[in-house]
């Protein structure tokens, strides 16, 4: 049976709207370029709104190096309620009347139970008495909802999120982000397509090698080459037409090592 849709190589930074969910959003996207291969770089909850990086073709192949990047949120947190999903879409466990500003007023100290998280950036805006604003850069695998549970038991009431955004994936950012609504105003495939970004697009903080054509022919067959290079550890190497080829890994003696490469038609 042939496969649906074309052979389209390139990376979809989409802005996902609220209640949708990352396989939603990735099926959505793919009909609308009539894409044959695809795949997401990382669920985003359906309350959560922001960046969701999508590849599609050969860039499915680089997908997996953005699951360790590090990601940035802003988040509207409320004191005072925790829910049993740490967030508003959650049944109401427990509410305290007392809140932060309250403990604050009294000069109290509130005891912190030491716990280690990995939060790089952390800023707090915008407290109405009982809700502030939150934006954070963490590392893989942290968790904003826990975060924002954490902070209220640390400080004595409680508290669940009320709004969640992802705003950055790596070097990816959410201003470069297409909407669910931009995607579909051109009517056509070819006017979607247009918001595609190169599949390099993944592997933006790796660095470069440009390969002549005999170098090119050799690595996609599989060879090591013993270039002398000075860079070590993984990094994206091009032909001589700028055409990605793939990734590679560097050893200690500067030897190109093939690690993913992109069949060449």
């Amino acid at each position: 049976m042939a496969k649906r849709g074309d052979l389209i190589d390139g990376v979809m930074l989409f802005d996902k709207p609220q209640s949708m969910s990352s396989n939603a959003a990735l099926q959505t996207v793919r009909r609308l370029i009539n894409a044959q291969k695809a795949g997401h770089t990382g669920t985003l909850d359906p309350m959560a709104t922001g960046l969701l990086p999508l590849a599609f073709g050969n860039a499915t192949k680089f997908s997996a190096d953005l699951l360790d990047a590090d990601k940035g949120y802003t988040a509207r947190v409320k004191l005072g309620e925790t829910t049993d999903t740490g967030d508003a879409e959650g049944a109401v466990l427990e509410k305290k009347a007392e809140c932060l500003y309250e403990i604050a007023r009294r000069g109290e100290v509130v005891e912190r139970a030491p716990r280690r998280v990995t939060i790089y950036e952390i800023e707090v805006s915008d407290f109405d008495g009982e809700s502030f604003t939150m934006r954070c850069l963490v590392s893989k695998g942290t968790y904003i909802r826990v975060l924002a549970q954490d902070i209220g038991e640390a400080l004595g009431c409680g508290a669940h999120l009320t709004a969640l955004r992802r705003t950055r994936v790596g070097n990816l950012t959410l201003d470069k982000a297409v909407t669910l609504d931009e995607l579909k105003k051109g009517g056509t495939i070819e006017a979607a397509r247009q918001y595609l970004l190169g599949a390099d697009a993944l592997l933006s903080t790796l660095p470069t090698v440009t390969l002549d054509e005999s170098g090119a022919k050799r690595l996609q067959n599989g060879q090591r080459l013993a270039l002398g290079l000075t860079e070590r550890g993984r990094i994206r190497v091009y032909g001589p037409d700028n055409n990605l080829l793939g990734t590679c890994c560097v050893n200690e003696r500067g030897v190109l090592q093939p690690e993913r490469l992109i069949a060449q038609i």
